[in-house]
């Protein structure tokens, strides 16, 4: 079991990995060896993700996640496939414990009768400046 938060852990065999060539320099080691990891996980079908949470890491998944619902992480960075698979593995649990964190709710605040006098007054004191600004004609 991978631990995200106290009360949350998904199990490894949810995750899938694939290990695949890596793109850029690297001399003559990166055509042979696979470093680069792609790793996936199913967020639709996970037994351990509540529905709340699920909803909140698909929303961040953002272009990571295909249709069915699955969590693609493509890591290259190192030239390792231990490290590129920690660092993918790392990438997915801070993406759900984001998810699993839950949003503050908004609490609607009103203007105080201050500010709303405040505001009105400028209002008509800018009225005020205008109507001066303007030609009038004179009147015989």
């Amino acid at each position: 079991m991978i631990r995200i938060t106290g009360t949350l852990a998904i199990d490894e065999s949810e995750i899938a990995e694939q290990f695949v060539r890596a793109s850029g320099p690297g001399g003559q080691n990166v055509n042979k060896v696979s470093t680069a990891v792609e790793l996936r996980f199913d967020a639709r079908r996970s037994p351990n993700l509540p529905e709340p949470v699920r909803l909140r890491l698909e929303r961040l998944a953002g272009s990571r996640l295909t249709k069915d619902g699955v969590i693609v992480l493509f890591a290259d960075r190192f030239r390792s496939q231990e490290r590129n698979r920690a660092d993918a593995l790392e990438r997915l649990v801070a993406l759900i414990r984001k998810a699993a964190e839950q949003p503050k709710k908004r609490k609607p605040t009103r203007p105080t009768a201050a500010a709303r006098r405040k505001r009105l007054t400028a209002k008509k004191e800018r009225g005020e400046i205008k109507r001066l600004r303007s030609t009038r004609p004179p009147s015989d």
